[in-house]
């Protein structure tokens, strides 16, 4: 199994969680929302594959190319 890390776009405060650890996740699914100077952005997987980590949580900061969630596929 490989080990995929899926990282922000953007810098911004964590606002939503759309998937938990656990979940099977197709490629292009929507992991979370990152919002940023008042937008929504969403948080996309390029790889399916199984969450397996969620590392940060709602108000939490996120920083451009921060690793925020791994994926075993």
């Amino acid at each position: 199994m490989a080990r995929i890390e899926v990282k922000s776009e953007i810098t911004g405060t964590l606002w939503k969680l759309t998937s938990q650890v656990g979940d099977t996740v197709e490629e292009g699914a929507v992991l979370m929302i990152v919002e940023s100077m008042k937008m929504e952005i969403p948080v996309i997987t390029e790889d399916a594959g199984v969450v397996k980590e969620l590392l940060v949580q709602p108000k939490d900061p996120v920083a451009e190319g921060q690793v925020v969630a791994i994926l075993e596929g």
